[in-house]
């Protein structure tokens, strides 16, 4: 396919639904995963200001199953911010990352876009779109996957994939296998030629007909061929395994960092590295401070301008504070995302720990994890407005929203 210089280039990124964010828990109580502070940003805005650098980007989709209204403000805010069209689609319900894109082919093509990114929100990387749009130009096939090498271990847990050492193409994909097959792993992002439409067409009118051969009723049919609903599309199994080796599907490895945030101690991990990411590319965002008129700072900190912080604190290393935050005399603050209103009293120690938003930590008291941010009470979370009292201590446990923590507690799931 002839590419021009002024071919224009469309974003979607999906967000998912409530059914989603289950092992979010308690923090996507309160607030849609995608919205979840990393690094003083939405999650999904990390996504989306990579996707600035695009060069002819016509317009960002999301697209979920959220409320619109929950997506509302956000998407108008980042819209004037970035002066780039950001719109949210609410799928009718889960048609699977491919069938999503699908639904909404009309307005995803209304700029005529001679490219498509697809990426998931829940994913923490570099996001090195430009640089995948050259290679993906270069290779001159259908869509390229951005992958990254993983340890042996722990590459079962994700898509594993095998490439042509020479070509990039995309030679084999298995999703989650049982067996070890590479250490080259899909990191969810993906860009894509129209023609993506075509083949999720094609899958479609495929499972209508072998639906149809049966000659029972359509409840049968599923039961007995075992397909998904006809427009139910993934775009791992449906997609990239069966065109592996077809000349159609090429990778791009990136050399940065990528996690998947699945869970509340994952986010930590993701607002740290995001953190990092912003004192090489954005350093004017991170804060700074000697204990003189500001807050001792070390490492790479965020505090949201709204904050009040007493000058005798330490912040830092990876510490996140958000909007209205209020933090007292002698307080010790590292490894911790600390939300909306919350207030932290004289000479708390808060450490691999997310306190919620408008929650209240007494004097002298302590909150923290041991920071294995791959075991389920690795780190501490509180959820909204819980209010730990002076010199108690809170160690490795998960408390939910609006509970009164009086005496201290260790490896325990408050609910």
């Amino acid at each position: 396919m002839k590419t021009t210089s002024d071919d224009k280039v469309v974003s979607v990124i999906m967000v998912g639904g409530p059914t989603k964010g289950t092992r979010f828990r308690p923090l996507s109580f309160n607030t849609p995963k995608p919205l979840f502070p990393l690094a003083g940003q939405p999650m999904v805005h990390h996504p989306i200001s990579a996707c600035k650098s695009i060069p002819n980007l016509a317009r960002i989709f999301l697209i979920g199953f959220h409320e619109e209204r929950e997506f509302a403000l956000y998407v108008s805010s980042i819209s004037s911010e970035l002066n780039i069209p950001v719109r949210y689609l609410k799928e009718d319900k889960p048609h699977g990352s491919a069938g999503g894109l699908y639904y909404f082919r009309d307005l995803i093509m209304e700029d005529n876009p001679s490219h498509i990114f697809l990426l998931n929100c829940d994913v923490c990387c570099s996001f090195p779109l430009p640089e995948m749009l050259d290679a993906h130009r270069r290779y001159g096939g259908m869509g390229t996957l951005l992958v990254i090498k993983v340890s042996a271990e722990s590459a079962s847990e994700f898509g594993e994939l095998v490439a042509d050492p020479d070509t990039k193409e995309l030679l084999h994909y298995t999703e989650k296998p049982e067996t070890f097959v590479s250490d080259l792993i899909n990191c969810g992002v993906y860009i894509f030629t129209p023609e993506i439409f075509n083949v999720i067409q094609d899958i479609r009118t495929n499972r209508e007909d072998r639906a149809n051969l049966h000659n029972l009723s359509s409840f049968e049919a599923l039961r007995l061929t075992k397909t998904p609903a006809k427009d139910f599309v993934r775009l791992d199994q449906d997609i990239l395994s069966p065109l592996a080796g077809k000349k159609q599907l090429y990778t791009y490895e990136t050399m940065d960092f990528w996690e998947q945030i699945k869970t509340p101690a994952m986010s930590l991990k993701c607002s740290a590295l995001y953190l990092a990411q912003f004192r090489y590319k954005t350093p004017g965002l991170l804060a700074c401070g000697d204990g003189t008129k500001s807050p001792t700072v070390v490492g790479d900190v965020y505090i949201h301008p709204s904050a009040k912080v007493h000058p005798t604190a330490k912040i830092g290393p990876n510490v996140s504070i958000s909007a209205n935050v209020r933090i007292a005399a002698g307080v010790r603050l590292m490894s911790c995302i600390i939300l909306d209103d919350a207030e932290i009293q004289e000479n708390a120690f808060v450490m691999y720990a997310i306190i919620g938003w408008k929650s209240s930590l007494g004097k002298w008291s302590r909150v923290q994890g041991d920071g294995d941010y791959n075991s389920k009470l690795g780190i501490t979370i509180l959820g909204e407005a819980v209010t730990v009292e002076d010199e108690v201590v809170v160690v490795n446990s998960i408390v939910l929203p609006n509970k009164i923590l009086n005496i201290s507690v260790q490896e325990e799931i408050i609910l």
